[in-house]
């Protein structure tokens, strides 16, 4: 078995009880935006899917302890390409992607495999299936503050007292301002094909919850 599948093992392995969305079918759909956004932006294609599989292995452990799973994931996605015996330059490229691919921490991509992966994350977080994720992660971080008292504090709008002011909030702090913060023309092309879909979302939405309908 190669390394990429090992690592799909291994990822789906850990993420098995991961209770919000950052479970395994996000893993690979931004695995496979990361190869749609490749073919035409280019980088070496090993890093980038390992990069992919592992940037959110750390999540279980930020959901337990606080903290940036995006450390923890590159802890762990060391520990793990070199017991497999991956080569040094290899492990330190997909680390270093893994460290700065978090929206919510504003850190800049160096390389293209980097700059690819921020982009693939923050695209699952538009269209149809960002807008799903947004309300699955909001339940699941109400849930996990009634159940274990933990509190994440960059996403203090999923626990308002009306969920559709978080809502809105998370909206307008969010999916909005992606497309500004993308790194590659293809990652901004997709964007706004997506953006398209909240937008009219979001019109409807508020239309159904004042009234006028």
């Amino acid at each position: 078995m190669d390394i990429i599948e090992t690592t799909r093992n291994f990822v789906s392995e850990v993420l098995a009880d991961e209770p919000s969305t950052h479970d395994m079918s996000h893993i690979e759909r931004v695995e496979n935006t990361c190869v749609k956004i490749h073919e035409k932006e280019g980088g070496n294609i090993q890093t980038l899917r390992l990069a992919a599989l592992l940037h959110d292995v750390g999540i279980i452990r930020e959901h337990k302890e606080g903290g940036n799973h995006a450390e923890y994931s590159a802890e762990i996605a060391r520990e793990f390409l070199k017991d497999k015996g991956a080569e040094g330059e290899l492990i330190d490229h997909v680390t270093s992607c893994i460290l700065t691919h978090r929206f919510s921490r504003g850190m800049k991509a160096q390389t293209i495999e980097a700059k690819i992966l921020q982009d693939a994350d923050r695209i699952d977080a538009l269209g149809a299936v960002g807008i799903f994720r947004s309300l699955v992660s909001m339940g699941a971080l109400r849930a996990l503050k009634q159940t274990i008292g933990t509190v994440k504090e960059t996403s203090m709008n999923a626990y308002t007292e009306d969920p559709f002011d978080g809502f809105y909030d998370y909206m307008e702090r969010k999916p909005f301002k992606i497309p500004e913060r993308l790194n590659t023309k293809t990652a901004k092309i997709i964007a706004e094909q997506r953006l398209a879909i909240m937008r009219v979302y979001l019109e409807e939405l508020k239309k159904e919850t004042s009234g006028d309908i």
